[in-house]
């Protein structure tokens, strides 16, 4: 009797093992439905219809094949499940609401992240996942080259609508950030009278820190294709570089994730650059980094440890890079030659200032 006890009690643990293993198998179905539910413009439905929305109602503005409409509360299930839409009890029946998530997915939030859930998902960013474990067998840096035969960034170069993506997921967190900063360590830019946004794209966090700080002269660095036909402004100039060859000279330069795109001596590489760029610490020179720092989050919650988790891989699969812990980070300052540092919390990143 006992005998069969443990047997039973084996089998229930075996089928939880099972059941794991399945749940962990189809994650790729939330990232996959979420795509889909941005493509299809679902959020902003929902919320231009201003109260709970039925199955039938959100297929007649889908405008979809309404023979797929039990295929389309499928779909919602799966979506609510993960937590994007509520079930709301309405009138005519069921209905569905936004999560507070789903706020961040309308097309016109100014904190949207649309853009970087289309971009994250699509079939050309997902494509070197695949390859990994052959990765680890072959001399390719990155999983990517293993995929595409080149590095990211030579083929953002050359690809328009990778080029696009890339800039709008960096661009799209701008103002996000700049309330960040605002609440947490205005205080960091305060009396800056330059500036260098390293690698700063299409220059959104640039011009929000310009806007905010008008007496600041601010300039972003970045690879021509990048900058090509960009304007500045009164405060705010774009120039064409490599921040491995030269960084223009300013009281600041400014790295906002970047550094985890790279490998440690490549960091160590365009720190010294940096250093060469900025004023004396007497002068007030300093480096501003933004970046995670693993096992620091805000609230310490273990979804925020996850999400670390899951972008120091995807680092390793795209770039090369990875995300840091604090002692880590330190090694790389020193051996570039700054001698100090100050951390400040953001959200689950961390701002970092370093001094020469």
């Amino acid at each position: 009797m006992m005998a069969l006890l443990q047997d039973l009690q084996e089998m229930d643990e075996i089928l939880l093992d099972q059941t794991h293993i399945w749940n962990q198998i189809f994650h790729f179905i939330n990232s996959a439905s979420l795509k889909c539910a941005v493509e299809l413009g679902i959020p902003d439905i929902i919320h231009s219809h201003g109260r709970p929305i039925t199955l039938q109602e959100l297929v007649d503005a889908l405008h979809i094949n309404k023979a797929k409409t039990h295929q389309l509360a499928r779909l919602m299930r799966v979506l609510t499940r993960s937590g994007f839409f509520l079930d709301a009890k309405i009138t005519d029946g069921n209905g569905y609401a936004l999560a507070r998530p789903s706020f961040l997915l309308l097309k016109d939030h100014p904190f949207s992240l649309a853009p970087f859930v289309l971009g994250a998902v699509c079939t050309i960013f997902t494509g070197p996942w695949h390859g990994v474990s052959e990765w680890f067998h072959n001399d390719d840096p990155t999983p990517h080259v293993t995929a595409h035969g080149r590095t990211f960034w030579d083929l953002a170069s050359q690809d328009s609508e990778i080029n696009h993506y890339t800039n709008q997921a960096m661009a799209g967190d701008a103002l996000l950030f700049m309330t960040l900063i605002r609440k947490y360590c205005r205080g960091v830019f305060e009396g800056l009278d330059s500036l260098v946004d390293v690698g700063g794209g299409t220059g959104m966090v640039a011009r929000a820190i310009a806007d905010e700080f008008p007496n600041m002269k601010c300039t972003v660095l970045d690879l021509p294709h990048v900058v090509a036909g960009l304007e500045g402004t009164k405060n705010l100039a774009y120039v064409a570089g490599n921040m491995f060859q030269a960084i223009p000279p300013a009281q600041a330069v400014f790295l906002k994730w970047i550094m985890h795109d790279w490998n440690d001596d490549d960091c160590v590489k365009i720190l010294k650059k940096c250093k060469e760029a900025i004023s004396s610490r007497e002068k007030g020179g300093k480096v501003i980094i933004v970046d995670m720092i693993l096992d620091v989050t805000q609230n310490g919650d273990e979804e925020s440890i996850q999400n670390q988790i899951y972008l120091d891989l995807h680092m390793m699969v795209y770039h090369g890079g990875q995300e840091r812990a604090l002692k880590e980070w330190v090694k790389i300052f020193y051996d570039a030659g700054f001698t100090d540092y100050k951390t400040t919390q953001i959200g689950t990143s961390s701002l970092i200032q370093l001094f020469p």
